[in-house]
């Protein structure tokens, strides 16, 4: 399994400036990151992985999403963005599996070349390039601090429109922003 120290070492490689950060309480899942760093919503990414049926009929494919933490993409905008047929999200086992990295604790970098990563085009659009984002690492008890351009460049993902329907699909736990 990937976590902190992987992601660590491809950065130093790439010469990216970068944190790890250690947390003071570990996550059952990355959309703790914002009450467990004492952040906004806004500062704290969560990928969330879908199982896409191709328009080609048994051709499939997973695609990451990069959403702000508490927030669950509408699926037909994932559909759209992919250009899928039909999404839901990927069973955890085969999260685990394709990406090397515990289901509820993706991170956005080293995930496979093949795999389709689409961003919140609003977090492009509304955080300042150079301010620092939050996002998991596959572990539980580290976070990876690394300014959103950086990240965005890095990861190669493809700025969507994956707005959620509502403020009803963000998690109890967090308050809409």
């Amino acid at each position: 399994m990937k976590d902190a120290l992987a992601i660590h070492r491809a950065l130093l490689e790439w010469e990216t400036v970068h944190e790890i950060v250690r947390l003071p309480s570990a996550l059952a899942n990355a959309d703790e990151l914002p009450a467990v760093l004492g952040l906004p919503a806004a500062r704290c990414l969560v990928t969330r992985v879908y199982a896409c049926d191709d328009v080609r009929p048994g051709n499939r494919f997973l695609a990451g999403v990069i959403v702000r933490a508490g927030e669950r993409p509408s699926p037909e905008a994932v559909r759209l963005a992919a250009g899928a047929r039909a999404v839901r999200p990927a069973h955890d086992d085969v999260v685990n599996a394709v990406t090397e990295y515990a289901a509820n604790l993706v991170c956005p970098l080293l995930l496979p070349d093949d795999m389709l990563l689409l961003i919140d085009q609003r977090i492009i659009d509304a955080i300042p390039e150079d301010d620092v984002v939050y996002t998991a690492t596959g572990e539980p008890s580290t976070a990876l601090g690394i300014s959103v351009r950086t990240l965005h460049t890095i990861c190669q993902a493809k700025p969507a429109d994956i707005r959620p329907p509502s403020s009803d699909t963000r998690e109890p736990h967090h308050p809409a922003a």
